[in-house]
């Protein structure tokens, strides 16, 4: 009795996943241009991400900069813009030797990070539609930093970056 209590439950669950119609992928929130939705991205953009910093710890600038597209928009805390990786790497790079100098800590650790991707509007203008977004939060010595990374097939498009005083503890 008990094997042909087994056997209907499995049949109902074989019957049942048959049966169900395939799931749609579920939005979250909006995007800035109309009827944009936001979706979850894809671990492969976040290995790209991750394939960046890991590249940018090492200084491996040569690896990094096969990541960055020429003639972006690579925006830095403090203002700096900047639309090369050459140019990306020596803005890194100087930051790097003023820790140096300074005989600041250097580093990170990566706090969290996932991808994201708006889609579903008919404007033109809506760029932003073109691969993913991976939001990456960071804690240094010197602050934290919330970054966006704009990937598109395997590459770096757009970055920004801001940057938060750590709260000090009393």
């Amino acid at each position: 009795m008990k094997n042909f209590i087994y056997i209907l439950m499995g049949l109902f669950l074989f019957t049942s996943c048959e049966t169900t119609a395939p799931c749609e992928k579920e939005t979250n929130g909006f995007g800035p241009f109309d009827g944009q939705t936001v979706f979850l991205g894809s671990q492969e953009t976040v290995d790209v991400f991750t394939a960046i910093d890991a590249a940018w710890a090492a200084r491996d600038y040569e690896t990094l900069k096969s990541f960055i597209v020429d003639g972006g928009n690579f925006s830095f805390a403090d203002g700096t813009v900047v639309t090369t990786g050459d140019d990306f790497v020596a803005y890194i790079d100087a930051e790097y030797q003023d820790a140096i100098e300074n005989n600041e800590d250097w580093g990170w650790t990566i706090d969290y990070a996932f991808a994201a991707y708006p889609a579903g509007s008919d404007d033109p203008n809506a760029g932003n539609q073109v691969g993913e977004w991976v939001n990456a939060q960071f804690t240094s010595p010197d602050g934290r930093y919330v970054e966006w990374y704009h990937i598109a097939d395997g590459k770096l498009y757009n970055w920004n970056q801001a940057k938060a005083e750590i709260a000090k503890s009393e």
